[in-house]
């Protein structure tokens, strides 16, 4: 089985080229976003929901909107959520399109094995936070064999120490079974300054389609203001103006910044991608949007 995967920094165009992917080849969009993942985070994470929507056709997608806000969601949830989803697309003799700039995600599936730089646990470290050091270290003996005392030399080491055998010990116990399939990852190459005018273009119609209003909502049904911050970008900087910790200007001045880094460290993630091995198809941005469904469809050899 194939499975194609459309990969790119924020704002080139991802979902919108999926959904024309998925609408001539009878394929249903799998997405790799980390952020997307919640329910009535909207326009925050850029789910641009229309363009899900192809010639009055609803592109069928998965993994948007199934948490709620505030829950933990990590890269081993989004391979158990992947591996449901692309069995369900297969099972009905439909094409996976896997789509997103989350590189953690993608690689998480491209190249299924447990992790070395493990996702911080703040539920683990709150519940271990009245331990002493002595009662952690027997904790952690509990868990591993202490070949070497690396681990134990302060109290920083012990928690990421027992997060990294926690984390190991849910690998095991859940033995994810990943399907076999023969990926083609295809990626959105973008000009540099044709880029940052993209983003800065779209954060303003964003803030004027309601941007503040949706985190302000969040505020309001209860969700912590520093839960929304830990979500980073739009969540981070919007909710900070909400408390009045800074005004609108700054607000956009620093959130306008902070997207053009994160765009730059998602092609640094996926050239590391490509060191490693995979094998990215680069399609210029600036395209037709008929001109790079032709494309994938050829180089994937689904014509």
């Amino acid at each position: 089985m194939k499975l194609i995967v459309i990969l790119g920094p924020t704002a080139t165009g991802k979902t919108k080229l999926a959904s024309a992917l998925a609408y001539c080849i009878s394929g249903e969009i799998i997405s790799a976003d980390s952020r997307q993942v919640f329910k009535r985070m909207d326009i925050g994470t850029g789910k641009d929901l229309k363009d899900y929507i192809v010639n009055e056709k609803n592109i069928p997608h998965h993994l948007i909107d199934i948490f709620e806000p505030g829950e933990e969601f990590s890269v081993f949830d989004f391979q158990k959520e992947f591996i449901k989803a692309f069995n369900n697309i297969t099972s009905r003799k439909k094409i996976p399109i896997l789509c997103g700039g989350t590189g953690l995600y993608l690689e998480s599936v491209l190249k299924p094995y447990v992790f070395h730089d493990v996702p911080e646990n703040k539920k683990l470290r709150e519940k271990l936070d009245d331990k002493s050091d002595d009662e952690l270290k027997i904790i952690l003996g509990k868990k591993i064999k202490l070949h070497n005392t690396t681990d134990t030399v302060n109290r920083e080491r012990l928690l990421r120490a027992l997060e990294i055998a926690e984390f190991q010990s849910s690998q095991k116990e859940n033995n994810l079974e990943f399907p076999k399939f023969e990926p083609f990852v295809f990626g959105i190459n973008a000009d540099r300054k044709k880029l940052r005018e993209q983003i800065t273009s779209r954060l303003r119609e964003r803030i004027h389609f309601g941007m503040l209003e949706e985190v302000e909502a969040l505020l309001k049904e209860g969700i912590k203001p520093e839960r929304l911050k830990s979500y980073g970008l739009e969540y981070k900087f919007v909710t900070q103006y909400l408390l009045n910790e800074i005004d609108i200007d700054t607000m956009f001045s620093l959130l306008n910044t902070a997207i053009h880094q994160f765009a730059k460290r998602q092609m640094t993630w996926f050239r590391h991608m490509e060191r490693n091995g995979t094998n990215i198809r680069w399609i210029d941005m600036e395209l037709p949007l008929d001109d790079k469904v032709k494309i994938i469809i050829e180089q994937s050899g689904l014509k």
